[in-house]
C-alpha cells in the first residue's frame, strides 16, 4: 500500500481517468477527432487540479511519443536564455512522432524578457511544435501571449468530488475509511486533487490496521475533533460565553490548529443554513455525513436562529481572515463568539 506515492499511483493517464474537468476533456478530445486542435494552448487554474495531467494525455492522445514532449518548469528556468534554448531546440524535428509538445509550468514566472521571446515563438511556431502552458495565477501572464493560445480554465473540484476520490482510491488500496474521514480529508484539500492524496498518504501511513476512522485523521492532521465542534454549537445555542471560552482554551492546550478549527465550524454553520433554508437539501446532507455530525447541523439550523445566522457567517469570516496575524490565534474566535450571540448588545 504504500510502495509509491498516492498522488503518482493515481495520477489520470486517459480521458476516461480525469475527474471533475470534463467541460475541458470534451472540447480537446474533440479537437484532435477532428483535426482542429491548436498550436498553443494555457491551462489556468488552482493548484492540483490535474492541468499537466491533462497535458501529458493531451500529448499522448497527439501520437507524442515520451522523448518528444518536453516539460519545463518555468520557475526554475525563468530567465531569457532558457527561451532562447527552447526557441533553437523546436527547430529541430521530433525523433519519432508527428508533433513535440512543450508543457511550460509555472509559466507567469517568466521574466519579462523571456516572456517577450517566448511571444515571438508563439507568434511564428513551427508547425511539428504545439504549445502547452500552465499557470495559477492568469492575471500574471502577459495579454500578448494569452491572445495567442487558447485559454482554459480549470475547476476546483467540489468537497462531494473529493470525498468520491478518497473512498474510491481507499477501496483500491483496500482500506476501509469512515464517512466522517473521508469528508475531512475532502476538506482539508482545500480543493486541490494533490494535497488531498497527500494528505490521504499521511494519514495511510499512520494506520497500524487496515481501518481510518475519524478520531486517527483528527489526530494525523491535527484537525479539531467534532467533540470541540459539537460543544462550541451548543454554547452557541444556549448563548453561553463562559463555556465557549473554555472550549477554546482546552482546544488550544490539545494543540489545535485554530485556522482549521474556524474552517471547520464556519463550515459546519453553512450547512445548518443550507437545512434550514434548502428542505430540497436536507436528504442530501444527511446522506454525505454521519449521523452524529449531521445532528450538530440539525441543532445549528433548528435550535439557534441567532448565533447560527448569516450574520453569524459573516462574523466567522472576519475572524478567519484576522486569525492568519492574530498574536493570539483564539482571540479573533473568542470575539466572533462575543458577537454572534450578542452579549455586548
Amino acid at each position: 500500500m504504500h510502495d509509491q506515492v498516492l498522488y503518482r499511483k493515481y495520477r489520470p493517464n486517459t480521458w476516461e481517468e480525469v475527474v471533475g474537468q470534463e467541460h475541458i476533456v470534451s472540447v480537446l478530445s474533440q479537437s484532435i477527432a477532428s483535426g482542429t486542435f491548436s498550436h498553443a494552448y494555457l491551462f489556468t487554474g488552482s493548484r492540483g487540479t490535474g492541468k499537466t495531467s491533462v497535458a501529458r494525455i493531451f500529448a499522448k492522445a497527439l501520437g507524442t511519443n515520451p522523448e518528444d514532449i518536453t516539460e519545463i518548469d518555468a520557475a526554475s528556468n525563468r530567465g531569457i536564455d532558457d527561451i532562447r534554448a527552447l526557441r533553437e531546440a523546436v527547430r529541430v524535428l521530433p525523433f519519432s512522432s508527428p508533433y513535440k509538445v512543450y508543457i511550460i509550468d509555472e509559466v507567469h514566472m517568466l521574466s519579462r524578457d523571456a516572456f517577450n521571446a517566448l511571444l515571438k515563438t508563439l507568434e511564428e511556431p513551427p508547425a511539428h511544435c504545439i504549445f502547452i502552458l500552465a499557470t495559477t495565477e492568469l492575471d500574471k501572464v502577459p495579454d500578448t501571449i494569452l491572445s495567442r493560445c487558447q485559454v482554459f480554465s480549470f475547476r476546483k473540484p467540489t468537497e462531494r468530488t473529493l470525498v468520491k476520490e478518497v473512498e474510491r482510491i481507499a477501496a483500491s488500496e483496500h482500506v476501509e475509511i469512515d464517512s466522517d474521514s473521508s469528508s475531512l480529508i475532502a476538506f482539508l484539500g482545500d480543493g486541490s486533487f494533490r494535497d488531498t492524496l497527500s494528505i490521504m498518504q499521511k494519514v495511510f501511513s499512520a494506520t497500524k490496521g487496515r481501518t481510518i476512522t475519524r478520531e486517527l485523521t483528527e489526530s494525523v492532521t491535527g484537525a479539531p475533533s467534532l467533540t470541540v465542534i459539537h460543544e462550541l454549537y451548543t454554547a452557541l445555542i444556549e448563548k453561553n460565553i463562559d463555556a465557549l471560552y473554555m472550549t477554546l482554551a482546552r482546544a488550544e492546550q490539545h494543540h489545535t490548529d485554530m485556522m482549521l478549527l474556524a474552517q471547520l465550524l464556519l463550515d459546519t454553520m453553512r450547512l445548518s443554513l443550507k437545512y434550514r433554508y434548502s428542505p430540497s437539501s436536507r436528504e442530501e446532507i444527511e446522506a454525505d455525513h454521519s449521523e452524529q455530525y449531521t445532528e450538530v447541523i440539525k441543532r445549528g439550523a433548528v435550535e439557534s436562529t441567532d448565533a447560527i445566522s448569516s450574520r453569524g457567517i459573516i462574523a466567522m469570516i472576519t475572524a478567519i481572515e484576522r486569525i492568519a496575524y492574530a498574536s493570539i490565534p483564539t482571540l479573533p474566535l473568542e470575539l466572533a463568539f462575543i458577537e454572534m450571540v450578542g452579549a455586548e448588545q
